[in-house]
């Protein structure tokens, strides 16, 4: 099968696309034949060799963490599902013809393969977040960075929950934010008297890195209230960096029920093969992401 790899930690160059054995499902594992993976910042933070506990790595690796597909095989212990299933999940080595899931769930009537590749891991982040910060109806939340695929979960989820949320994004996606119920304003000198005009902030969210969290303490009143899942420098403004994943299982069972019920969109903005990962990796480190990016097999 084909399947993208690195074998020592670089830039987007030093991703292969080779011929490799294809994997065979374990116990509680099923394996699927890949239609799409989803790209996410923490598949080209593990590329370059960022020291992230939840995901250690041992080279040569395979990339990516989120697929959907068609069920191929189920290893034992497994209930449920069925060869021939259409799923979307969360595994490891997606960006390949064939990849094995760890958590998986059945895909919702009218999703294609192309969405529901882009939802596993940020709708697993975007509800983590909310819970740690502790975000709670009538609040408001500031989310900087927030028109990617974890902000665009995050806005709505919050919206359903009846939070108030800011968001800071470029001048291209303001429009956007506001589609996704947020209250929007754009980053760049005097962004801080942007948002205080837009009213309180209860906690905040960084979720690109872009060197805010001085700000978003200052903001809030309350490092304990801010969290970053870019900043690897967090600790030292008193911010947690949230980068466990709660559990996996449980947030597709609710993007399964927020999508049935037209209250989760992530749109993809677009899509690569897998030849073209490179590509991906670069387009996803350069920000400004409306929406999800995919790999389609």
């Amino acid at each position: 099968m084909k399947q993208v790899i690195f074998t020592e930690f670089g830039g987007p160059e030093v991703l292969q696309l080779v011929d490799a054995e294809e994997p065979h499902a374990g116990p509680g594992q099923v394996r699927i034949a890949v239609r799409a993976a989803g790209v996410n910042p923490v598949d080209w933070r593990i590329r370059e060799g960022q020291v992230l506990g939840a995901h250690p790595t041992v080279l040569p690796s395979g990339v990516g963490l989120d697929a959907a597909g068609v069920v191929d095989e189920v290893g034992e212990d497994v209930d449920g599902v069925a060869v021939g299933d259409s799923v979307f999940g969360e595994g490891s080595s997606t960006y390949a013809e064939f990849a094995l899931l760890s958590a998986w769930a059945v895909m919702p009537d009218g999703l294609t393969f192309e969405e529901a590749a882009g939802y596993p891991s940020v709708v697993e982040t975007a509800l983590r977040l909310i819970r740690e910060a502790e975000v709670r109806a009538g609040e408001t939340l500031l989310v900087s960075g927030a028109s990617g695929g974890v902000g665009s979960a995050v806005l709505q989820i919050a919206r359903e929950r009846g939070i108030t949320v800011i968001g800071t994004a470029g001048a291209a996606n303001q429009d956007y934010l506001r589609d996704l119920g947020a209250l929007a304003t754009t980053y760049g000198e005097g962004w801080v008297d942007r948002v205080r005009r837009l009213g309180r902030v209860d906690a905040a969210l960084d979720l690109a890195g872009s060197g805010v969290l001085a700000e978003l303490v200052e903001l809030t009143g309350d490092p304990g209230r801010v969290l970053s899942i870019a900043d690897l420098g967090a600790p030292e403004f008193g911010v947690r960096f949230s980068g466990v994943a709660g559990s996996v299982p449980d947030a597709l069972a609710e993007a399964v029920d927020l999508i049935s019920r037209g209250k989760l969109h992530i749109p993809v903005e677009k899509s690569y093969s897998l030849a073209d990962a490179a590509a991906a990796h670069a387009d996803s480190h350069a920000g400004h992401t409306r929406g999800r990016r995919v790999i389609v097999v």
